[in-house]
């Protein structure tokens, strides 16, 4: 799909229907889940897995390159006990 805008309408109870080239170009099917929020006054609307894939490259920013986070805290908890 180019990147052109589709129109869309809000019916008088708040729904909308995301226009058929839009759903297609996205992959979704009935009943598939979205996320909506607003940013800069543009509301966006996003399937649960692509949520999902920016938050894990969000946290894989500040995640340790050499290793889990979670086996760092460990080890940090562990040294910690030790000095004690």
């Amino acid at each position: 799909m180019t990147r052109k805008s589709q129109p869309a309408t809000m019916a008088a109870n708040g729904r909308v229907v995301v226009p058929l080239e839009v759903r297609r170009a996205a992959g979704l099917e009935a009943g598939g889940k979205l996320l909506a929020r607003v940013e800069d006054g543009r509301i966006i609307l996003e399937t649960v897995e692509a949520a999902v894939a920016r938050v894990q490259k969000l946290a894989r920013q500040y995640g340790s390159p050499d290793g889990s986070p979670v086996d760092e805290l460990i080890a940090e908890r562990r040294a910690e006990a030790a000095r004690e």
